[in-house]
């Protein structure tokens, strides 16, 4: 018997297909590529952070539990997720670093992003942010195997949903073309702000989880973590569309590992 497709259904199929397709290395074959799919994709792209986030999780659980000891699991961690994005992310940081430090126009800085090579301010920022993301999560391993995998959910959830954030209506695309343009100004604000709440409410409650004493207390600093690295996105994605004129692709890896580094960095001061 052929399973039938609700008209309503297909909108979050779409929406997950674009998210898994544009935003993993996942398997997702992307059959729209419009606004309105980049609307249900970007409302969806914290589940794909969620997976994200569970990969790497295992990867540092398996490593720390197999006694290859906190070191080498916050490695592992860490290198998960820019496998799981082909480092595209890590290389929008990098351009952003380049655009943001050129002190160069807008248009001009936009062509140094979009250069193939990375430029001083690209390397520091990328050196400084890998080292932040594994030291964090050095410390939380070396506290237990459950601190470090919630935490690593925790980062690559929260960094998608800066995603969803950054994609609300009112902020432009700084190019007619690429990613950002296809997909900035596609989330109503309210739509926005309910995924944001789920997200931050779902962060509290695997922190109650996370072995932290009392339950209330891991709850607390898993949501003020969530917060914070929200926070530190819209700060950066702010300064961009002052200083570019709107978002691109290389712009949203960057909120992206900015959201994730302060979660991850929280967690750890947590």
């Amino acid at each position: 018997m052929r399973a039938v497709t609700t008209p309503d259904a297909l909108p979050r199929l779409h929406g997950l297909r674009f998210a898994f397709g544009t935003l993993t290395v996942l398997p997702a074959r992307i059959a729209r590529w419009d606004r309105d799919a980049a609307r249900s994709g970007m409302l969806c792209a914290p589940v794909a952070g969620l997976v994200v986030g569970l990969c790497a999780a295992a990867a540092g659980a398996l490593l720390l539990l197999l006694g290859a000891g906190p070191l080498l699991a916050a490695v592992a961690s860490t290198a998960v997720p820019a496998v799981l994005t082909r480092g595209l992310h890590l290389d929008g940081l990098a351009d952003t670093a380049d655009g943001l430090g050129s002190g160069r126009p807008a248009e001009d800085a936009l062509r140094i992003m979009k250069r193939s090579d990375i430029g001083p301010f690209g390397v520091v920022t990328l050196l400084l942010v890998l080292l932040a993301q594994v030291a964090a999560l050095h410390r939380l391993y070396d506290e237990g195997w459950a601190r470090g995998a919630v935490a690593a959910v925790l980062a690559g959830t929260v960094a998608r949903l800066a995603l969803t954030l950054a994609s609300r209506t009112g902020v432009p695309a700084a190019r007619p073309e690429g990613l950002g343009a296809v997909v900035a100004g596609t989330v109503p604000p309210r739509a926005a702000l309910l995924t944001g709440a789920l997200v931050v409410g779902a962060c509290a409650g695997a922190g109650a989880l996370s072995g932290a004493a009392p339950e209330a207390y891991g709850a607390l600093c898993h949501a003020v973590g969530a917060l914070v690295a929200l926070g530190a996105a819209e700060v950066l994605l702010r300064r961009c569309v002052r200083r570019f004129g709107g978002v691109t692709g290389d712009v949203f890896g960057a909120v992206a590992e900015t959201a994730a580094t302060a979660a991850l960095v929280v967690s750890a001061l947590g």
